[in-house]
């Protein structure tokens, strides 16, 4: 049989299980390890593979950079009363932003990777297990033996809507410029990088200097209205922000009330860098950007049943849309409020009824040229 065959043969194998030890394939194909290692950096070479752990070009993963937590759920019974002691319920879920989305991208049918910290203790190595369980690749993350995992306690009031969340991510601060650069391999395999604003601002300065240079699209989501002062002031290479309005406020500090505020906003962001953005209003809907220009689109209007994890449900739609190698911001939202809606009518974080084939049928709205959003209070 001649070279080209084999190489062909092996190339099968490969695409038949990326993580085929060089060993396997040597036995497999009756070769020698230094034929197989030749076969492979020829294959290289041609671009048909790209590297470490033979990663697929059509198999390139959503690589999601940020936190990976414990989360804390606790919801009032009854309507809450400062001051005092209120009846509720507990319970622990898997959470964190990057966290989230990557599964949500995986129960989507994407390849996910996520990279983050986990502390060593009983929360990180569930967390680290469950993550596999999903299908999400963990392998590159951080494991610090010093410091326990993150946490993120949200109190819910008795119609499940978040009235006060507490955070607990120090440990992220270790996802630093250094590491992230002793990760090139990985983050250069990615077709897409997601990144939460959990990391420090070095970090994100990195990752927005590489997407510039290797052309790799990045999307940052942001996560509070305090840690937007971890995105840089010079966004260029940022193909998508994912903010709400009160986090779009303190970037550009100032009260946004009204649609014409929130277009000025966005524009000002655009001429630092960022190529569109997503705001996202809570119940009311989501604005994004076409150029200068703003569309809105209204949400799902359902029975929430609790709101923990629905906009990185909506996050992680968008990124299976713009992965799918469409750039209609508008049919990506429409996936994202699909999904959301889908997330607060379960206690899950993250649906489990959620399947890639929940976006072919996308809902159409009523967009009239006399349908305008509504006017939002001044408030964070």
């Amino acid at each position: 049989m001649s070279d080209a065959s084999k190489k062909d043969q092996l190339y099968q194998l490969i695409r038949a299980n990326p993580f085929i030890s060089q060993q396997d394939l040597a036995v497999e194909l009756r070769l020698s390890r230094s034929a197989v290692a030749g076969h492979i950096a020829s294959l290289i070479r041609e671009r048909r593979l790209l590297g470490r752990a033979y990663v697929l070009p059509d198999k390139r993963p959503v690589l999601c950079i940020g936190a990976a937590n414990l989360d804390r759920k606790l919801r009032s019974i009854a309507p809450l009363q400062h001051g005092t002691s209120n009846p509720a319920t507990a319970e622990e879920v898997h959470g964190g932003v990057a966290r989230n989305i990557s599964e949500n991208l995986a129960r989507l049918n994407l390849p996910a990777a996520l990279l983050t910290a986990f502390g060593d203790d009983a929360a990180g190595r569930t967390l680290q297990d469950q993550a596999e369980r999903a299908g999400i690749d963990t392998r590159g993350s951080l494991k610090l033996s010093d410091t326990a995992s993150g946490t993120y306690t949200a109190i819910l009031d008795e119609r499940g809507e978040l009235v006060l969340a507490l955070a607990d991510m120090a440990l992220y601060d270790r996802i630093t410029p250094e590491f992230l650069t002793s990760r090139q391999p990985l983050r250069a395999s990615a077709a897409m990088t997601v990144v939460d604003l959990n990391l420090p601002h070095a970090s994100v300065a990195l990752l927005l200097e590489s997407a510039r240079a290797d052309n790799v699209p990045l999307i940052v989501i942001a996560v509070s209205q305090p840690k937007m002062s971890h995105l840089p002031a010079d966004l260029r290479g940022l193909r998508l922000l994912i903010l709400n309005r009160g986090e779009l406020e303190t970037r550009v500090g100032r009260a946004l009330p009204t649609e014409a505020d929130v277009r000025a906003a966005c524009q000002s962001v655009q001429a630092e860098g960022a190529q569109d953005l997503i705001v996202t209003c809570g119940s009311h809907g989501v604005y994004h950007t076409r150029g200068t220009e703003l569309v809105w689109l209204p949400a799902h209007q359902v029975e929430v049943v609790d709101v923990t994890g629905a906009g990185d449900a909506f996050s992680a739609a968008v990124c299976w849309s713009l992965y799918q190698g469409s750039q209609d911001l508008t049919l990506a939202c429409r996936r994202g409020l699909k999904v959301a809606a889908m997330t607060l009518e379960t206690q899950d974080t993250v649906s489990p009824m959620l399947a890639a084939d929940v976006l072919d049928e996308i809902h159409d709205f009523d967009l009239s040229a006399d349908y305008h959003p509504p006017l939002f209070p001044n408030q964070s």
